[in-house]
């Protein structure tokens, strides 16, 4: 039986996380054929797994070669069941940057709108305080975004005048964030990280007053250079970024086209998870053994919300759990270290170091 969406958004302690886990892990060996195709090479009886620890995790190259979606939704996507989430309306295709693209197939962008949503709300509060401001030019110049998407949405619903994306046209960018800190408006600018650099060149030594002042402003980094520009160590990068824009942290999201939650971290690297996402980290010599905190290794993701594809991903991001951090006994405390050396290079919100 497939599970209940809304009980996945309620989950609200480590035993519900577990229970969830398991029961979506059931659903989907039955329903997913690649999953279960991928669990049968293994030779791994389902009915063996107990415990999240024991549920293998997809690696997340499949999502390149094949179509990485559960059988019922499917079905009901052909049939138009109103009865049964998705309906055919909800449909969307989101595509990776890179050479070879990865295709998730989303049955039901409600569940990814739901997601986003109610994770902006756990970290930052009501959508409505805020002005979004958009600087992804190379999201933007390119079609099936998950990031546009959500972007895009947060935008409407903050309802905000000067909320909006922005390409090349530095000048008024610079404009509405000195007006918006003259109005003492809460605002976030998300952007790629080259852009947020090309934008910092812009300003002027008398626009650069701006720092010590910047109480309302959130700079959130989304991915990398995109081949603009040299890579750059974190720390060097975000003592650069917080200069420029006269804040104390560089905020960033974790989140990639084969999930549908994100992470977020309000400085530092640290990155943390709302209650139905979580974070393993695997042996990279040995993929089906994890690590204690403070190991660097794979980072292996549990997203539940992801019900329709597979919640269970094998990420080619490096990375290690970041002390005994626990909140209701969930792992809530997690580093982004790099990406392997045979992998794509992508925007997955990553530096290397």
């Amino acid at each position: 039986m497939k599970p209940n969406i809304n009980n996945i958004f309620a989950i609200a302690s480590a035993s519900e996380f577990n229970q969830m886990a398991l029961d979506i892990f059931n659903f989907q060996v039955k329903e997913n054929e690649v999953y279960n195709q991928y669990i049968t090479a293994l030779k791994i009886e389902t009915n063996s797994i107990k415990e999240i620890k024991q549920i293998p995790f997809l690696p997340i190259e499949f999502f390149k070669s094949h179509t990485i979606v559960t059988e019922s939704s499917v079905k009901n996507q052909e049939s138009g069941n109103q009865n049964q989430q998705p309906t055919t309306n909800n449909q969307q295709l989101f595509t990776s940057s890179g050479s070879v693209q990865s295709k998730h197939y989303v049955a039901d962008v409600s569940i990814y709108e739901k997601s986003y949503l109610k994770a902006f709300e756990l970290f930052y509060g009501n959508i409505n305080e805020y002005c979004i401001l958009a600087l992804l030019p190379s999201y933007l110049e390119r079609d099936g975004s998950s990031l546009i998407y959500m972007v895009d949405d947060l935008i409407k619903k903050s309802n905000h005048p000067e909320s909006g994306f922005f390409l090349n046209n530095y000048d008024e960018l610079i404009f509405k964030i000195n007006k918006l800190e003259q109005q003492n408006q809460k605002t976030i600018l998300i952007g790629v990280t080259y852009a947020l650099l090309d934008l910092i060149e812009k300003l002027s030594p008398l626009e650069r007053g701006l720092r010590g002042v910047s109480n309302q402003l959130i700079i959130m980094e989304t991915g990398g250079m995109k081949g603009k520009r040299k890579e750059m160590v974190r720390e060097e990068l975000h003592d650069i970024l917080c200069k420029g824009f006269g804040v104390n942290a560089i905020h960033s999201e974790y989140g990639m086209t084969e999930l549908l939650s994100q992470g977020y971290s309000k400085g530092s690297g640290i990155f943390s998870c709302p209650p139905w996402m979580q974070v393993l980290i695997r042996d990279t010599n040995d993929p089906f053994s994890f690590l204690p905190p403070n190991r660097t290794g794979g980072i292996n993701v549990i997203d539940l919300a992801n019900i329709n594809s597979c919640s269970f991903i094998a990420t080619q991001d490096l990375g290690r759990i970041v002390g005994d951090n626990t909140n209701n006994g969930f792992c809530n405390s997690f580093e982004v270290l790099g990406r392997f050396d045979n992998s794509d290079i992508r925007g997955c919100n990553l530096l290397v170091e």
